[in-house]
């Protein structure tokens, strides 16, 4: 009987033993969502031409300026922008994307244009540049004070080196935040650049040092004009 009972608990014991030595299922891991990585479109540079003129009333200006949106799309542009001079409320500049330089050039003297920039109170002659557009920021930002500075290099690819030393990160501590180059397409040596603004103190004080001024004097420059604007459309 004894003998029974040791067997009986040498069994039990193995039983329990067995089952503590199973192989514990392996936790499963939580699935990971893979990230989206956003892929930003590759910029391709266009041609523009931006409109500078001065008119008589902005707010007549600008009813006929739209009432002519269907025109302007029949000769290929099918964006435009309107700026609106900050020192000067009368001044209007218009940014108008190309997508055929040709038609875009038929547009600008077209009779029907002249005769509705009549009709509209523009005042003066209108300058007209024809432009590429090598760099474009596009991406939405809340500020709509924009700064156009325009000027002649001697050497655009000296000037566009010595630009680029002075860094984003110093224009950007100074107010100024790079939104766009173009060059001339008559003169590849005339500059346009374009400068959303986040501090406009800091911006003028910039645009007025020694520092700056020496900078451009070392990269060619001749002669910068700088304008200060608002975008009305974008």
């Amino acid at each position: 009987m004894r003998h029974i009972s040791t067997i009986f608990t040498v069994a039990v014991v193995l039983f329990f033993t067995s089952c503590n030595n199973q192989p514990k299922p392996a936790e499963e891991k939580p699935v990971e969502t893979p990230k989206v990585i956003e892929v930003k479109p590759v910029f391709k540079p266009y041609k523009a031409l931006i409109v500078q003129h001065t008119v008589k009333d902005f707010d007549k200006w600008f009813a006929a300026y739209n009432a002519h949106d269907s025109i302007r799309k029949t000769y290929g542009i099918n964006e435009s922008s309107v700026g609106r001079g900050l020192d000067n409320d009368k001044w209007v500049l218009v940014y108008n994307v190309a997508t055929d330089l040709q038609k875009a050039k038929d547009f600008a003297g077209s009779a029907n244009l002249k005769e509705v920039m009549k009709k509209a109170g523009v005042t003066g002659v209108p300058t007209l540049t024809y432009v590429d557009v090598i760099r474009d920021d596009t991406t939405t930002i809340p500020q709509k004070e924009r700064i156009m500075v325009t000027h002649h290099v001697k050497d655009f690819d000296k000037w566009l080196k010595a630009y680029d030393a002075e860094g984003l990160a110093t224009r950007t501590a100074n107010g100024m935040v790079d939104r766009g180059m173009a060059r001339s397409i008559d003169d590849p040596n005339t500059v346009i650049l374009l400068f959303a603004v986040t501090d406009a103190t800091k911006a003028k004080a910039r645009m007025n040092s020694p520092e700056l001024k020496k900078v451009m004097t070392d990269a060619g420059v001749d002669g910068p004009t700088i304008t200060w604007f608002k975008w009305v459309t974008d």
